[in-house]
C-alpha cells in the first residue's frame, strides 16, 4: 500500500468534517486526482470510516447529494441547545402540503387542492421553495399549463435520505419533529389525473431522482399521468 492510500482515510474525514455541504463519491476521486487511486478505494476508505463511527456521537451517512458527517441522533437534543435563536415553526398546512409533494410527486396545485379540500395559498408555496425543499418539475398540458412540484436533494439532504425510495411510511412521520402533519385526510386516495405531463430540465445539475416517476405503492397516481421526460436533462 503506497502512501498516499495510507493517508487516504484520514484525509477523507477531514475533508467530510471541513466540508458544509455533502461529498459525492465522484469529487472524492476528483481530490486525489494526481494520486491516480486504484477503484474502489475511496468506497472502501468510506465504509472503514462508518464503521468507525460505532459507539460515537456522530455517524457518516449517505444522502442525495452524497456522504457527510452527523450528529446521531440521540444527541441531537443536546447538541440543539448551542443554539440559542429559536428555530421557525411551520403551520400544519405547510407541512401537509409538503408531505403530498413528497409522497405525490409530481403534483399540481389544484390536486394538492382537492386532496386537502382547502386552497393553498401562494406564499406556502413561496416558502417551501425558499427553503428549497420543493421545485417545479414541469407543467401538465391541461389548459392554464399548472406547475408540477416535487422534491429536491436539498429535502432528502435536510431529512437524512438518500433517495425517494427511502421516504418513510406515514405513519412513522411522527419521528421527524418538522414533518409531523398529523394528516387528516387520505394520502393514498388517487386522484383524477390523465393528463401529459411536459417535464422541464432540471435547474440542479444532476438532480435528478427527485424527478424519476415514483412507485405506485407511494404514488397511486403515477399509474394515471403519462410522462415525456427531457433527453437534454443533465
Amino acid at each position: 500500500m503506497s502512501a498516499h492510500e495510507l493517508q487516504l482515510i484520514p484525509t477523507i474525514e477531514a475533508v467530510l468534517l471541513a466540508s458544509p455541504q455533502p461529498i459525492s463519491v465522484k469529487q472524492l476521486y476528483e481530490l486525489f486526482a494526481e494520486q491516480a487511486l486504484k477503484p474502489g478505494s475511496v468506497e472502501q476508505a468510506l465504509t472503514e470510516l462508518k464503521s468507525g463511527c460505532e459507539g460515537r456521537g456522530v455517524e457518516l451517512t449517505e444522502v442525495a447529494s452524497g456522504w457527510r458527517y452527523q450528529v446521531k441522533a440521540e444527541a441531537h437534543p443536546y447538541v440543539a441547545r448551542l443554539w440559542t435563536e429559536r428555530q421557525g415553526k411551520y403551520t400544519r398546512a405547510t407541512l401537509e402540503t409538503l408531505a403530498l409533494i413528497a409522497y405525490r410527486q409530481p403534483i399540481t396545485r389544484g390536486e394538492i387542492e382537492q386532496i386537502r379540500g382547502v386552497s393553498v395559498s401562494s406564499s406556502m408555496i413561496k416558502s417551501l421553495e425558499e427553503r428549497e425543499w420543493i421545485r417545479v418539475l414541469g407543467h401538465r398540458d391541461v389548459p392554464g399549463r399548472p406547475e408540477l412540484f416535487g422534491t429536491t436533494k436539498t429535502f432528502l439532504d435536510y431529512f437524512g435520505l438518500k433517495s425517494l425510495d427511502a421516504l418513510p411510511p406515514l405513519a412513522e412521520l411522527k419521528e421527524y419533529p418538522e414533518l409531523e402533519p398529523q394528516l387528516s385526510f387520505d394520502i393514498s386516495e388517487p386522484f383524477t389525473a390523465q393528463a401529459t405531463v411536459i417535464t422541464e430540465p432540471s435547474e440542479t445539475a444532476g438532480d435528478t431522482s427527485e424527478a424519476s416517476p415514483s412507485t405506485p405503492e407511494t404514488h397511486p397516481s403515477a399509474d394515471h399521468v403519462e410522462t415525456t421526460t427531457d433527453e437534454t436533462q443533465p
